[in-house]
């Protein structure tokens, strides 16, 4: 390949990962996303088990609404009634309706679950429902708390007017009896509710059996089933995949790792740089899911607004010549691992959405969380630190300048991360 094509080749690959970075700008990090969870325990009997279900009504609902009529308003979906509020539809779950058939609200969580044993598709049956309004959630971490839940009285809408379908969470009992024991079986959904970022869903799945309690996770809404057993290492594999798509997805934290590579000219700078991120990520990441931080509202903006300016700085440094002298490794350490304090936090954030400190088996999942955290990170920079050696080798001054413009668009877009996380912040400190 002569020079000239290798720059060539070069040039359209600088393109398209500025086009990339663009659209990346786009993308809302992970903390601003309304993750939903759905929380299943699975307690094994001698003719097969129970499952304590937690889901946002929603789920359940959503996808059930009807289409407008000629007083501008849908059908409503079973269980619920609409009302016109500034011109639009707005949902609420009808009390009379919970009230008289509670058991027919389950029923929709019992045919959309399905669970599988052998090839064969068990069959639910409904034995009680609770309903919740966010914000006053029961404890559901553990088969303890969830078994708690159903030793009060049904009482729906909790003495309150109804609630918006939004805001209610149903908890369901299930009851499969295939007549013996079940330890091996694979859960899948049909329930499809058409809801933004449905597929970011959080499935938190407790396998409890008489040899302890094994934890599964999952994403999505369960399309493809899920298949648990009691292997332990199957259970830390959810939380490993969950650790790398949580960074891969995470794109706040890509460019932080992107320009930190970028800057790294030689093998011995790159190890000092990642180890120090790898330290500094993994001590808060423990912390921050342990709650040893400030609990304002302020703190998560706040956390995030300094992962922006960290990916200004790492992205400044990457292309500024002093930052290439000799003997800089150690200092880079400190601040890389100074900056992995502050991602480590935004790793913890998504972890407390969907996992609890009171869940079992609480170190094992956290640290194949973090195991996965650090799988993603060095992949990425397995990925891209040869390409960029491999360009500075062959390509000169052409990748001097794909690196200026690699750093710039990496700026331009933690500037417009930093600016909303800053307005972000800025309101939470004037409502306290």
């Amino acid at each position: 390949m002569t020079g000239v094509a290798f720059n060539r080749i070069l040039l359209v690959a600088m393109a398209t990962a500025l086009l990339a970075c663009a659209a990346c700008g786009l993308a809302r990090a992970h903390f601003l996303l309304n993750l939903n969870v759905r929380i299943l325990h699975v307690e094994h009997l001698a003719d097969g088990f129970r499952v304590y279900l937690r889901t946002p009504v929603p789920y359940l609902l959503a996808g059930k609404v009807g289409p407008l009529g000629s007083d501008s308003l849908p059908s409503p979906a079973p269980f619920t009634f609409n009302r016109l509020e500034d011109g639009k539809p707005v949902h609420y779950l009808d009390p009379a309706q919970v009230s008289a058939r509670p058991l027919g609200l389950g029923q929709f969580a019992a045919d959309g679950f399905r669970f599988e044993s052998g090839g064969t598709q068990l069959a639910g049956i409904v034995e009680q429902v609770r309903i919740h309004r966010v914000g006053s959630l029961p404890d559901f971490a553990t088969l303890a708390d969830a078994k708690s839940v159903f030793d009060v009285s049904f009482d729906y809408p909790n003495g309150g007017s109804p609630a918006y379908v939004g805001d209610t969470v149903a908890d369901i009992i299930l009851r499969y009896a295939p007549g013996s024991p079940v330890y091996e079986y694979a859960i899948s959904s049909s329930l499809n509710p058409g809801l933004p970022d449905q597929d970011k869903t959080a499935n938190l799945i407790l396998d409890h059996a008489p040899g302890g309690t094994k934890i599964f996770r999952a994403r999505g809404l369960l399309s493809e089933p899920v298949s648990v057993s009691r292997s332990a290492m199957a259970a830390i594999l959810t939380f490993i995949k969950e650790g790398i798509r949580h960074i891969l997805e995470g794109i706040d934290h890509v460019l932080f790792v992107l320009c930190l590579t970028l800057g790294a000219t030689r093998l011995k700078s790159l190890a000092w740089r990642v180890t120090g991120f790898t330290i500094g990520h993994s001590i808060t990441l423990s912390a921050g899911f342990f709650g040893f931080v400030p609990s304002g509202a302020w703190f998560v903006p706040a956390v995030e607004t300094g992962i922006a300016l960290s990916i200004i700085y790492a992205a400044a440094v990457a292309v500024l010549p002093a930052a290439r002298a000799a003997g800089s490794e150690r200092s880079m350490f400190m601040i890389t691992s100074a900056i992995g304090l502050l991602h480590g936090l935004g790793f913890s954030f998504v972890l407390q959405e969907i996992l609890q400190v009171t869940s079992p088996n609480i170190w094992q999942s956290l640290l194949a969380f973090n195991v996965g955290v650090e799988i993603g990170q060095l992949a990425i920079v397995a990925l891209v630190w040869p390409l960029f050696r491999i360009a500075e080798h062959y390509a000169g001054a052409v990748w001097r300048v794909g690196q200026l413009a690699v750093a710039f668009a990496c700026i331009a877009i933690a500037l417009l991360w930093t600016y909303e996380r800053t307005l972000q912040l800025a309101g939470t400190l004037w409502d306290t």
